[in-house]
């Protein structure tokens, strides 16, 4: 019994300078620093824009799989995220395009639109966007307005430039 007792005794004084190890501090309780241990270890919280994104491709993720209710309610998430994203941080063309998609796929047309223009006035090689811009107004039934972002798209020798053509073919 006696064996055990010190056992223990000695596990546990093994463990607390442990957990001291690192730091030239005593324990909280020791030094009368209450609290300070407790403090936020790890990684920072993420952005409002990588919320936005994960919620985005969870969203697609869905709609590959043919449960678009789900999928909307998704995309509907993202778009509060990325919305908070653009508020904190509006001249982002990354935020901007993807509140271009989501609203795209929310079939709001004229704001996925002036998404996509606001990130190209920002970001005007973001080739991606004249695609998807491209593929908006294919979905609007302006088809010239997509074939002038085919021909902006032509030099760049890209797939975005095939996409484009051949759903403009298509069409």
């Amino acid at each position: 019994m006696l064996k055990n007792f010190f056992f223990i005794l000695i596990i546990s004084f093994f463990l607390t300078n442990a957990y001291s190890i690192g730091t030239n501090e005593k324990a909280d309780h020791a030094s009368g620093k209450e609290g300070e241990g407790w403090k936020r270890k790890g990684p920072p919280p993420a952005s409002k824009f990588r919320l936005g994104f994960k919620e985005y491709e969870r969203a697609a993720k869905l709609d590959k799989k043919g449960k678009v209710e789900k999928a909307k309610l998704k995309y509907k998430k993202a778009l509060n995220f990325l919305l908070e994203s653009n508020a904190e941080n509006g001249a982002n063309p990354d935020t901007l395009y993807y509140l271009g998609l989501v609203s795209a796929k929310l079939d709001e047309h004229e704001n996925a639109e002036i998404y996509y223009l606001l990130s190209l006035e920002i970001e005007s090689k973001y080739f991606d966007i004249y695609k998807d811009l491209g593929i908006l107004y294919l979905a609007t039934n302006r088809k010239n307005k997509a074939l002038e972002k085919l021909e902006i798209l032509k030099n760049c020798n890209c797939e975005e430039y095939n996409d484009l053509k051949k759903l403009i073919e298509k069409k």
